[in-house]
């Protein structure tokens, strides 16, 4: 069902884009516009016309919420009670229950499309000296994270096979494709830690639909197998990986030489390849060609000493084998995006005690995580800088500074807002990722744990043995 009236759409949809710096003359300010979220919005059944928390505001809240340091449902309450009161609108409730039901009533659906509507407008506004040789490159990897430990959460997304029921935290894998250019992830998917085309590589044929021809996968060695090759490939996407020598030795004597460690070699089509039945099977093409290109390490501190990096991008003039080697080096830029999200904004373990919530509560991480990479791309445009370049951390903690003035309303305030605006881009250039080119530091922490026994039985189960000792002495 739709909103109620355009003017009440674009008075809380004014708010909520100004908070993330979506108002104004700024460069990439109609990434979150109203094509983002109104088709969202259309996809809602129920009505909320006299509700206090419209779909907008629920989002709002949800939004404050993840972001904050205090995950939970009562700060985020209290912030929304603030803000109504400094408006002069009449205060809501302090109680978190009807916070809590209105996300509950908002579909999987609205977050998702909201989510991949930024992302794919940020992407397609990029400019043309952030590409890769004139390639949007995507990374694809995955993580995993926790959630409460629930009944309902367990059957969804069950927890490890080697811990003791009740012991154990339900596991969920969570996968997504990141922009390289500007860090934004365009799309999410998820499945259960362990099970049947529950793995990643089934993840990135579920997303594969985010690429176009021309676009470039870059993933690591788990996506090198034929059928990943093939299928992207066939689209007219080139994929960039690491040979897994679990599976294939590269033999740089065979094949059509480009180069010393560099060749163009046939790759056979496996005798099967699982999760294919055969009639699909038969449908691929006996082989398919690769290049092959052997990249030696020296740089000390580096574990490995060697790499074979295998592409479909076959000229080695427009793609010498030094390009396709720093362009592999950029993937760590991958891992550091799922650090951002995991531990910069604490999703490595999650709040929600339902799996559909669970999801919620992931989009909505995401959802921030692409809107604060749309104020740092506003901030490396304005500059002329790579989005690359600068700190993510820095970004979220100046943000989350400038955020109480940025959501005072009314046009009087517009040039304050205005002046915030530039002087919180000016703000964010300044903290920069550190240039420590080829840096080493020992995989070991200083800090030490705290010498608290791991919870080996059900926590209520503790509880009785507890009383019983007790009741014994």
């Amino acid at each position: 069902m739709g909103y109620s009236s355009e003017g009440w759409f674009r008075n809380q949809f004014g708010f909520l884009r100004r908070q993330f710096l979506q108002d104004g003359e700024l460069p990439f300010t109609n990434v979150l516009c109203e094509d983002s979220v109104a088709p969202a919005l259309d996809g809602i059944e129920f009505a909320w016309k006299d509700r206090i928390y419209t779909p907008l505001i629920t989002l709002w809240v949800f939004l404050g919420q993840v972001l904050s340091a205090d995950h939970s449902c009562r700060a985020a309450v209290a912030r929304l009670l603030a803000h109504r009161v400094a408006r002069g609108d009449s205060a809501c409730s302090a109680e978190t229950g009807a916070y809590c039901q209105a996300r509950k009533r908002l579909p999987e659906k609205f977050f998702s499309s909201v989510v991949r509507n930024v992302g794919r407008k940020l992407e397609a506004q990029v400019q043309k000296n952030w590409l890769w040789k004139g390639h949007h490159v995507y990374m694809f990897d995955g993580t995993t994270t926790l959630m409460p430990d629930t009944p309902e959460n367990q059957e969804a997304y069950p927890q490890t096979w080697n811990q003791k029921a009740g012991a154990g935290m339900p596991l969920a894998r969570v996968a997504a494709i990141i922009s390289l250019s500007c860090g934004v992830v365009l799309d999410v998917g998820f499945a259960k830690y362990a099970g049947k085309n529950q793995g990643e590589v089934s993840l990135l044929h579920k997303l594969s639909s985010i690429f176009s021809a021309g676009d470039v996968l870059l993933a690591d060695c788990l996506m090198c197998n034929w059928r990943v090759l093939f299928s992207f490939k066939d689209r007219g996407v080139d994929v960039v990986t690491r040979l897994n020598k679990a599976h294939r030795k590269a033999d740089f004597r065979r094949g059509k030489r480009l180069g010393k460690d560099d060749h163009i070699v046939r790759w056979k089509k496996p005798t099967s390849i699982r999760s294919i039945d055969w009639p699909t099977y038969h449908t691929f093409p006996d082989s398919i060609v690769v290049r092959e290109a052997r990249i030696h390490i020296t740089q000390p501190g580096f574990r490995t000493r060697s790499i074979v990096v295998v592409t479909t991008l076959l000229d080695p003039v427009q793609y010498p084998k030094e390009d396709l080697a720093l362009l592999y080096r950029a993937r760590w830029h991958n891992e550091l995006d799922l650090r951002s999200i995991k531990s910069v904004m604490q999703m490595d373990c999650l709040r929600c005690k339902t799996p559909e919530l669970v999801r919620k509560e992931i989009w909505t991480h995401v959802l921030a995580y692409n809107l604060i990479r749309t104020i740092m791309a506003q901030a490396a445009s304005r500059s002329q800088l790579l989005p690359r370049t600068i700190s993510f951390k820095g970004t979220l903690q100046t943000l989350e500074a400038f955020q109480p003035m940025l959501a005072i309303p009314g046009e009087s305030n517009r040039l304050c807002r205005q002046r915030l605006y530039e002087q919180l881009l000016t703000a964010i250039v300044t903290h920069r990722v550190g240039d420590r080119p080829d840096r080493i530091e020992p995989r070991r922490i200083k800090r030490r744990h705290k010498h608290y026994v791991p919870l080996s039985v059900p926590r209520a189960e503790a509880k009785r043995q507890i009383l019983k000792g007790l009741a014994k002495n």
